[in-house]
């Protein structure tokens, strides 16, 4: 669970320097590191697709699981949901909202639910460092608001990738390397979606496309 770790560190460090600072960080600094962190987003998006995509054993099937995933994610109306619950301007000063808000943002995505996957099969800890990184910066900026309290979203982070981690290592002989392929190729789409999104580039509602990642699940599965 190194990469889990590494990421909840980065949430503590995060609030702790954004509750310290709150009075000296300036916005533009703000917007300087989510632009970087979005280009690093849709770099290891673009790399996770053009690494796994010669591999792929259904060429095709990323194609549908970003067509049905977004549908699905569009009919439950995720983004809508998960936006009425994180946007109360009316309690914008109070630490619950800021844990409430910080929760959502640092577990609903494709890097948190993807990479303890592959940390538990491979080892592989790339997607949560990268993950890390983009959670120290949102940590930051949001302590800046509801102060040094927001290091409690670490645990709730804990909690729901060490989960997933242990859920993987489970189901380890479920989970085959053809599905790991093509959850890799969706999964990158929606890293690099999400990367649009923080570059302010293309609101892609990479909320509502989660779905997308059980499709190649279920399709894997059912094709043995």
């Amino acid at each position: 669970m190194t990469g889990t770790l590494v990421n909840v560190a980065m949430i503590i460090i995060g609030s702790l320097v954004g509750g310290l600072v709150k009075k000296v960080i300036k916005e533009k600094y703000s917007k300087c590191l989510f632009t970087a962190m979005g280009l690093a987003a849709a770099g290891l998006g673009i790399n996770s697709i053009v690494q796994n995509m010669p591999d792929s054993r259904y060429p095709v099937l990323f194609i549908g699981s970003l067509a049905a995933g977004s549908l699905i994610g569009n009919m439950l109306r995720l983004d809508e949901r998960i936006e009425r619950i994180s946007s109360r301007k009316e309690e914008s000063g109070k630490l619950g909202e800021g844990l409430l808000t910080g929760s959502l943002l640092f577990c609903v995505g494709t890097l948190s639910i993807l990479g303890p996957v592959q940390s538990a099969l491979y080892e592989d800890h790339t997607f949560l460092f990268t993950n890390s990184m983009l959670d120290f910066v949102t940590s930051m900026v949001l302590a800046t608001t509801y102060g040094v309290g927001m290091v409690f979203s670490a645990g709730i982070l804990f909690l729901w990738q060490g989960g997933i981690y242990l859920l993987a290592s489970i189901m380890g002989n479920f989970i085959t390397d053809t599905m790991m392929t093509e959850l890799s190729i969706v999964g990158g789409f929606l890293i690099a979606a999400s990367g649009l999104s923080i570059l302010e580039i293309k609101d892609c509602k990479t909320v509502n496309m989660l779905p997308s990642l059980f499709i190649p699940v279920v399709w894997c599965a059912l094709m043995g």
